[in-house]
């Protein structure tokens, strides 16, 4: 959520950042947040004035009992009976306008960083790393996974699709093991870096969906309990980053930096054919992720940091891959700047987006009141996070850019996880 100050101070840059993203009525969403929160603080002075003159007049109506002129004290008493109903009316009144405003900053996505691009689609995300690793060399004319998968028993779409529906691929045999050993890979390489490991819940309550900026965003995108009041998590970011939810963090304690192996759940609705075929996208899928909390300063240094190190495990894994600096319509709600790393993906012949990595800046730590402890007083903090990895898509492409005459080839540096160095028919 945008800081109500940027509104005053820096409507513009506002205004400029919806267009970025294509709002076209940027200016007209500013100046209605500008117009409630100016009647907010005209209600409360209007309250605060009215209270001061209850409570002053209600000291009065003693001092004239004392003085024996109780008819003048049942008359302060009646204003003072009066006024309070007035002061029930402007506390009804302002509530009504502070939900209305706190709606309507619910609805504004996140200011972008000047640094992303102008754009509405991935057509216009900006390539700052065209091409890192070397491209598969196929021994002959490459398959893509679905294909490899079926042909070596190693993925079912059609007994997920009994199961629960398309969209849930079932692993079978070394391919399971594959996942679980890249869930081990990931998250050691996370805990080598200083990140600490948690199991959170998969299930999150509406505050804390709220909090990240999934609600109400991404409402049509959860799978929700309605009975319970609940959501399918659609990626650990929102119940590790909701751990420090209504909390103020001392300065020194920071960077705080998280991570996290689960199940995700997205409904993932849209277009059909080859791009959506196979693992390309699923309703549930494996990923471990990782969440840091900086000082506002740092915040950027951190993004780098993040950066190189989904880079190295993608190097480790041995894949292709380019990073993008995604465009402002391109950008998700509540991150201020986004880099997605691609895989190229030799059997498809096309490039499979594996990871994002955003910077949140304020906008998240507002809506979850998260505030670092200084000298100065309490200031919201920076929040990050990053898919490192997550596993349905680095499976896919491990399949298709290792498959060889003799079966499909396990990058060396997973083999100690996997316990095998190919997958044979």
């Amino acid at each position: 959520m945008i800081e109500l100050q940027l509104f005053e101070q820096q409507g513009e840059r506002i205004v400029k950042s919806l267009a970025k993203r294509g709002v076209t009525d940027g200016e007209a969403r500013v100046e209605h947040v500008r117009e409630l929160n100016e009647k907010r603080k005209e209600l409360q002075s209007s309250y605060d004035q009215r209270k001061a003159e209850a409570n002053r007049i209600s000291k009065e109506i003693g001092a004239r009992y004392r003085e024996g002129a109780a008819d003048e004290a049942e008359t302060l008493k009646q204003e003072v009976s009066g006024m309070k109903k007035e002061l029930q009316n402007l506390e009804l009144e302002q509530k009504a306008v502070a939900e209305e405003l706190e709606t309507a900053r619910f609805e504004l996505p996140n200011v972008l960083h000047e640094l992303v691009p102008h754009g509405q689609s991935d057509a216009d995300n900006e390539v700052i790393q065209p091409w890192k690793g070397d491209p598969a060399k196929l021994e002959s004319k490459g398959k893509a996974h679905w294909e490899l998968g079926e042909s070596y028993g190693l993925i079912d779409m059609g007994l997920g699709a009994k199961i629960s529906g398309s969209g849930f691929p079932v692993l079978v045999g070394k391919a399971a093991k594959l996942q679980r050993a890249l869930i081990s890979f990931f998250l050691d390489r996370a805990t080598d870096k200083g990140y600490t490991e948690y199991v959170p819940p998969l299930l999150v309550n509406a505050d804390s969906a709220r909090g990240t900026g999934q609600l109400p965003d991404k409402e049509g995108q959860m799978y929700e309990v309605p009975a319970d009041g609940l959501f399918l998590i659609p990626t650990a970011e929102v119940p590790l980053t909701n751990i420090y939810r209504d909390v103020i963090v001392d300065s020194d304690e920071l960077p705080l930096k998280l991570t996290g192996y689960t199940p995700c759940f997205r409904r993932e609705a849209g277009s059909y054919g080859s791009e959506v075929k196979g693992l390309n996208r699923v309703h549930q899928f494996d990923k471990v992720e990782i969440v840091r909390v900086e000082k506002p300063e740092n915040s950027y240094a951190a993004l780098e940091e993040m950066m190189q190190h989904v880079s190295k495990l993608l190097e480790d894994l041995e894949l292709p891959y380019r990073v993008l600096r995604l465009c402002g319509g391109d950008t998700g709600f509540a991150a201020a700047m986004t880099y997605d790393f691609e895989v190229y993906a030799a059997g498809q012949d096309r490039w499979l987006e594996v990871s994002s990595v955003s910077n949140f800046e304020t906008f998240q730590a507002e809506r979850l009141k998260l505030r670092v402890r200084s000298e100065g007083g309490n200031i919201l903090a920076h929040t990050l996070n990053g898919s490192a990895l997550a596993l349905a898509r680095i499976i896919a492409c491990i399949m298709e850019n290792g498959q060889t005459e003799a079966g499909i080839r396990i990058p060396k540096k997973l083999i100690p996880y996997t316990g095998f160095e190919l997958i044979e028919r």
